[in-house]
This record gives structure tokens, sequence and C-alpha cells, in this order.
């Protein structure tokens, strides 16, 4: 202990760590401070020689809505415009982010204005903004969740023009909504200031960014050209940490990804988790906590874990608008952990508490804004965190350097040691170099026998290679045979099944088979339908009404529709199977016994076989056995046919005509 406060000046020990605890100090007491004063909620007055007003939250009235429903026509009326409330006795934020938020704005212009007015908000991060003019004008919808180009004009905050007229009071609404808490914060100009203030505001940010592009342009040229980790996380650092500003005052959206509101709230959520990620990684680095606080390093690590995971918890699902909390204890951590390293000899940590502390009282006047604490909130505090960042980022980057150069030196100073030490060896060396230029004749001796043997060893497996070349190409000769072989197998079993199947249809087409065996040929109604189609326009279609020739499909399954008469056949139609009251497959079936029994299968075996009443199986069987009666007397009949034609006799067609005419009519 006593070693390492030896390495510490005795004077600028004392005032240091005063500073660097004052400061902190400072933080508490901006956290603890409160407004002086609320303004009551009143009319705004505006005149020729007023040119800027800023709006303080308590001078609206304001509307909560959960439901979200209310419109401008409600509000007006006389049962909500009384529950408006004046600023002063609310809440001066969005406490509750599923919400919407009217906000009613009184304007009165006293004598003829020289300028047009415009109200802007300063929140960039308002998911929806609905600006409802007093003129009749249509209302103006906007926000983040919506692309820039539904702005009326290009602009990182939301800016809209006031229609005021002379000697006139005209009353302003506005509907907010947001995914998080925010304020009412916002301002009055007229034409001529706003324009100045875009000069200077986008010169100072331009200056801002360019500063940060430098440094980074910078740093990334010493990593590559040194090849030291923490230039690159120092990088990191300072792009996450560009992300946050550019997300913050809106100008990435204005400028990079206008286009894509999804984007811009996916890196508003993400870059804050990004940056503690980015900080904490060169932080731990640049101070070297791991070597010099072993065990207070994972602590400074289990803590940032879990502050980001609350981030990402805040972020998807609360949505609280306090995210900045899980910010102090990580960063309190490590500040104290870069006075603790000051402390013990380094240096350089000394520039890290003392460009922290002036980020720690921007972000001081930050958390003010967000409790709603606006006694500080001014053009200086607003874009005090950039103006610490800068300091932050340049004098860190003077930091980074002088701690390389430290390790530089301190690498010189030890190279110096090693070339004493190689001076001493280099005695030793050349007393061994006899002793290798010896060992070299020897090895060259053993090279030239292990050439030798490696030369034999290769004639060897030269030989054997060849052995196995040519066992390979007899086995690629026997599996072309088994290739063959096995081609010649599956052609078999391909015949053997066809042959099967050709055996099962001929069998069910000329001797009894039981009722499974048929259902396999003839499985359901579809196939018993698609069958006895085929078999009805096998020479085929010919309208029974028209005699057209082409058709379309009908209602029913398989039918058969005219094209030019609008004539509807089923497939049943003018067949022994009209006006079946059962299962076709059963028809068919029934027809298949009674023919290949030539009509020897009596109703009784029929309906046991079927399942049927024998009253049905019986009045069946007639109409089977009368087909098969003209089937015979037919001039074409063939004593070899199979029992399928008996299918097509046309008995009862004309019974079925004014059915199929009737559908017909129908279509």
């Amino acid at each position: 202990m006593k070693l390492v406060n030896s390495h510490l000046p005795p004077r600028r020990a004392i005032w240091f760590p005063f500073l660097t605890l004052s400061i902190p100090l400072l933080l508490c007491l901006l956290l603890v401070s409160s407004p002086a004063g609320a303004r009551p909620a009143d009319t705004l007055r505006v005149h020729a020689g007023l040119e800027e007003l800023f709006i303080d939250p308590t001078l609206y009235s304001v509307l909560e809505d959960p439901s979200g429903r209310l419109t401008l026509t409600d509000v007006r009326q006389p049962a909500w415009a009384k529950q408006f409330q004046p600023g002063n006795t609310i809440p001066t934020t969005m406490d509750h982010p599923g919400s919407a938020y009217w906000l009613r704005l009184v304007v009165q212009a006293r004598g003829p204005l020289r300028q047009h007015w415009y109200l802007e908000m300063f929140d960039s991060h308002l998911n929806g903004v609905q600006f409802f003019p007093d003129d009749g004008a249509a209302p103006i919808l906007t926000g983040s969740d919506f692309p820039l180009t539904t702005r009326k004009f290009p602009y990182k905050n939301f800016l809209f023009r006031l229609p005021l007229q002379p000697d006139q009071t005209q009353t302003y609404y506005l509907r907010l909504t947001s995914t998080s808490k925010t304020t009412f914060l916002s301002r009055l100009r007229t034409e001529q200031p706003l324009a100045v203030h875009f000069q200077n505001e986008y010169g100072l940010l331009g200056a801002f960014y360019g500063v940060l592009l430098i440094m980074v342009v910078y740093n990334l040229c010493l990593y590559l050209f040194i090849g030291e980790q923490t230039y690159l996380r120092y990088v990191l650092y300072v792009l996450s940490c560009s992300l946050v500003f550019m997300s913050e005052d809106g100008l990435g959206f204005q400028y990079i990804w206008p286009d894509y509101p999804a984007l811009n709230q996916l890196i508003a959520a993400g870059s804050p988790v990004l940056l503690l990620l980015t900080f904490s990684y060169y932080a731990r680095q640049f101070l070297d906590t791991p070597q010099r606080l072993p065990t207070y390093d994972p602590w400074i690590r289990a803590v940032v874990l879990l502050s980001v995971v609350g981030l990402l918890i805040d972020a998807v699902w609360l949505n609280s608008g306090w995210s900045f909390w899980f910010y102090l204890l990580p960063y309190g951590m490590i500040y104290y952990a870069a006075y603790r390293v000051w402390q013990r000899g380094q240096r350089t940590a000394r520039f890290f508490l003392l460009a922290h502390a002036l980020v720690a009282i921007s972000v001081g006047f930050l958390i003010l804004r967000k409790l709603g604490i606006n006694t500080f909130t001014n053009t200086a505090t607003v874009y005090s965190m950039n103006v610490a960042f800068v300091i932050e980022v340049v004098v860190l980057s003077y930091a980074l350097g002088e701690k390389i150069k430290g390790i530089k030196d301190a690498t010189i100073r030890a190279q110096d040691k090693l070339v004493k030490q190689l001076r001493k060896k280099h005695q030793v060396q050349e007393q061994l170099v006899e002793q290798l230029q010896r060992n070299q004749e020897l090895k060259d001796q053993l090279n030239s026998e292990l050439e030798d043997l490696v030369a034999q060893r290769t004639n060897e497996l030269r030989q054997q290679s060849d052995t196995i070349a040519a066992q390979n190409r007899e086995l690629l000769q026997a599996n072309g045979l088994l290739a063959l072989q096995s081609a010649a197998i599956e052609k078999l079993n391909a015949d053997l099944q066809r042959d099967l199947q050709e055996a099962k249809t001929a069998r069910v087409l000329s001797k009894e088979v039981n009722f499974g065996e048929f259902s396999q040929i003839y499985p359901d109604k579809d196939a018993c339908l698609v069958y006895l189609a085929n078999l009805k326009w096998a020479d085929g279609y010919q309208c029974r009404k028209c005699g057209h020739e082409k058709y379309c499909d009908g209602r029913e399954p398989h039918s058969r529709r005219c094209t030019k008469c609008r004539y509807v056949e089923s497939a049943t139609a003018y067949t022994l199977l009209q006006k079946c009251k059962f299962s076709i497959i059963k028809a068919f079936y029934a027809v298949f016994l009674i023919y290949t029994h030539k009509g020897n299968y009596s109703s009784q075996e029929l309906s046991r076989v079927l399942d049927l009443r024998q009253g049905t199986c019986w009045s069946f069987s007639q109409k089977v056995l009368e087909a098969m009666r003209r089937r015979r007397q037919a001039p074409d009949f063939d004593e070899n046919e199979g029992w399928t034609h008996v299918l097509l006799d046309a008995t009862g067609t004309e019974a079925e005509e004014p059915a199929a005419t009737e559908e017909a009519a129908r279509v």
C-alpha cells in the first residue's frame, strides 16, 4: 500500500478527490431542488413586438383520455370541456403512456401581426401528434410512428403554423400519444427567430457530430496502425453515443432513416442498451479494472448485465419512461472504480474522472426534466450533454493517448533491460555456433540417409497403391453387376405387382369374389362414378337434348353439362343405377353377383351379403334380370362379354329427364 501511494503527488491528492466528490454532491442538490413556482394557466397573448414565447406545460389545459376514443367534437362538448384541467394542477408529464392526452392552447393576437407564428413541440419521440387548427383546415396527423413525409415542415421536432388573426382569440387543440413518459414542453416563435434558431442549432449540431466523426476516424486509424484494442472499444463507445444523440435530437430520423419509423423506434430503444454495454466495455479496459481491482470488477460486470436486462424489459414491456435510473448504479460503480484506480497510481484515470463529472452534471439536468422539474430548463442545460460529451470525447481521447504513451515507455524500458540480457547471452550463443555447425554436419549425413529410406518407402507405397487401384476397379465392376441385378429385380417386382392387379381385376370380372375383395377394385362411390362415367361416355359426349358435343362439369360429381343448352346429365342417368336407393358400391356388387351366377342368385342370399332388406334386393334383382334379358336380345351381344355392359341399360330414362331439365333450368 505504501508503494502505491508513493507515486501520487501529495498536493494533488488533496484537491482532486475533493473535486471529484463535490461534483456528485452538486448533482444530488440539483435532483432534490424543486421549481420556485408555477405560473397559472392563462391565455397566451402575442403582438407585433413579440417574437418568441416559451410555453411551460402549466400554460396548457390538459384532458387525459384513457380510452383513446375521444374526438375533437367530443372534447369541445361542454361535458368534456369542463374536465380540462389547468397545467399547474396536474402532473406536467404524460404519466400514463397508454392514454391519449388532449392539450388546449388559447392564443390571443393583439393588433396586426407582421410575421407568422409557429408552435414547436420539443419532444421528437411522441408516437402520435394530431394538431387541430382553429381556421377549419384539415387536422395534421404525424408523429414518430409515421414517416417524415407526414410532417408539413421536414424538421426534427414537430412544427405547426398557427393561423392567427388580428385582435382575435383562437383555441388550438393537440392530441398526443406516446409509449413512454414525456413532457409537453413547446415554444411559440415567429419566422425570423425560427430561421435564426435553425441556423444556430444546425450549425452547433453539425460541429458536434463533426467532432465525433473526427474522433472516430482518428481513433480507428490508431487502432488499425497500432492494433491496440482499447482504441476499437473507444470507437464503439463513441458510435453508440452518436446513435443515442441522433435518436434523442431527431436528426437521425430527419436525415438518415426518414421513411422507417419502426427503425427509429428500435434505435431509440436499443441505443441506450448499446451505450451502457460499450461504455462498460471500454471503461473497464481503460481503467484496467480486471488487473487493478480483481474483486470489484466482477461486481461491475454483474451490475451492468442486470441493468441491461432491466433496460430491455422496460423498453419491450413496461415503457415506464424511467429507464435512465438503470444507468445510475453501473455508472456510479465505474466512476468509483476510476477513483480507486487513480488512488492506486494510474494517472490517466484523473482525466476519466474529470470528463465524466461534466457528463454527470448534464445527466442531472436531464433527470430534472424527466421528473417534470423545469426550473433549470433552458437552451444551455438542454444541450449541456452535447457539450459535456464533446469535452469527454476529446479528454478521453487524450487520456487514451497518454495511457498508450505510458505503456510504450514501459515497453521501451523493458526492451532496454532485455537488450542487456541479450548481450550477456550473445557470448554464450557464439559458443553454441560451433556446436551447431558440428550438429549441421551430422544433420546433413542423417538427412541423406533418411532420403534414401524415404525413396525406398515411396516405391513400396506406389506398388501398394497400384494393387489397391486394381482392387477398386474389380469392386466397381462388381458394383455394376449388382446394379444391373437390382434393376432386373425391381423390374420383376413391378411386373409382378402389375400382374397381381390384373389378376384381381380379371377375377372380379370373371368369377365370384367376396365383397371385401370387390371393394379393393371399387373402394368408394367416387371410384364407381368415375368408372361408370368413363363406360357411359367411352365413345364421346353428345347432348341428349340438342346433340351438342362440348360440355363442362355439372354440380354433381362426374356429371356433364351441355355448354349450349345447359342440359345436365349425371353419371347414373340412362343407366341401370338410375334412382338407385342404396350405395352404388353395393349396387355394383349386386349386378356382379347376379350376372356371374347367370340370374340364379336368390334375393335372400343377396340381402344377407349386402345387408339390405329382402324386398329391396328382390326389386333390384328383377331390374337386373330384365336388363340381362334385353342385353341378350341386343344384336351386338357377346357370350364372353363382362358384366359391366349390363350397367348401361337405359331403363327408366324418361323418368329422369324432367329432373335433369329442372336442374338445367336452375343452372
